[in-house]
């Protein structure tokens, strides 16, 4: 009983001896057959914890009636032990595709490898990773990954995401395979499957990674504000002293180049008088398409505003040069960084 209880916790990511997500394991194996996809992965787990709960429960039984026989309690209490109080893992679609998402994060983070099972990289200030480790899917050269709401940089994680299925199961049924995904994410109607994937990075990662690490979260969200101009993840062991200028260089200011060229090609360019012409929202024929563009236009200013005043904190705290101590704990450490980060008050318990 102890070997299966331990078993089936180690399946989860906040064990100490986690070696892989389980789905993965699950694509192949000794009297298992191939599959490339990851519904059937799905499946294949929920047979295996239904098998697991089953047995368990025959176990306890069986230990309840062995006591109830050696104590003569056949009159006062049954053997017998009800499904829901068998505390092993249960598959559920909705949770186990974040899990999913978790662990690939783990591995473009560099956590976690496809080449090798357990923990590969929990040191200090990216010292000592070795990006060897990673040949089957390669983990981010600099622990930062972009979580942003429009898809920017093609090294945002939601395409990111695209080349671990690819390598994961397989590129013939990659369309399947991220429907399947994003049906467990709550799409809204219309939405491709990548951009429901990226709504998730967006908007209810950090929160459920947040909940699974109870408020000590490994990988930190750099946010530039409600209107979500620029948010990024970063993996704890790797940020050192180099992290936020090169947040700054690699991808803040270049954003702010892309916002402003996505203004002018919908407003047009300013005259000597700053009057705007030329733009898509001039040569627009309906009245819908036009509101639609202007919608865009004032989401995108609203944007290249807080991502400016968002710019100047970022440079203040880059020039700073912000070491981390590790042995003072993920509540201590966070606080180093101001407003530069999601969810500061709840984390730290104050917003200073």
């Amino acid at each position: 009983m102890v070997s299966r209880s331990k078993h089936d916790w180690d399946s989860f990511e906040t064990s100490w001896d986690f070696k892989t997500f389980p789905i993965l394991e699950l694509r192949s194996g000794i009297d298992i057959p191939p599959t490339e996809s990851v519904e059937e992965c799905w499946n294949r787990w929920n047979e295996l914890t239904v098998e697991r709960i089953s047995r368990m429960q025959g176990l306890e039984t069986e230990n309840n009636r062995l006591f109830i026989d050696a104590y003569g309690l056949q009159d006062e209490l049954s053997p017998e032990v009800p499904l829901d109080q068998i505390t092993l893992a249960r598959a559920d679609k909705q949770k186990d595709t974040r899990r999913l998402l978790s662990y690939f994060i783990g591995c473009l983070m560099g956590r976690y490898s496809l080449d090798e099972p357990g923990l590969i990289y929990a040191n200090a200030g990216n010292v000592g990773f070795d990006s060897s480790r990673y040949r089957t899917f390669r983990a981010d050269d600099d622990g930062i990954v972009l979580v942003t709401d429009i898809e920017w940089f093609p090294q945002e994680a939601a395409r990111q995401f695209e080349k671990f299925m690819r390598t994961a199961w397989s590129d013939g049924r990659l369309a399947e395979n991220l429907r399947w995904v994003a049906a467990q994410l709550s799409p809204k109607a219309g939405e491709e499957p990548i951009e429901t994937i990226r709504r998730y990075f967006s908007t209810s990662f950090f929160k459920d990674h947040m909940q699974t690490y109870k408020k000590r979260p490994i990988y930190w969200q750099f946010s530039s504000g409600k209107q979500k101009a620029f948010e990024c993840l970063v993996y704890l062991h790797r940020y050192n002293e180099s992290t936020l200028p090169r947040m700054r260089h690699e991808y803040v200011l270049p954003l702010m180049s892309k916002i402003e060229a996505q203004i002018e090609t919908l407003a047009g360019h300013a005259d000597e008088y700053g009057t705007r012409s030329g733009g898509l929202l001039d040569t627009s024929g309906s009245t819908s398409e036009r509101n639609k563009l202007a919608k865009q236009l004032e989401t995108l200013k609203k944007k290249q505003v807080e991502l400016a005043t968002f710019d100047e904190k970022l440079r203040h705290y880059a020039d700073m040069r912000i070491s981390l101590d590790l042995d003072d704990g993920v509540k201590m450490n966070y606080s180093k960084f101001g407003d530069l980060l999601a969810e500061v008050k709840t984390i730290t318990g104050t917003k200073d």
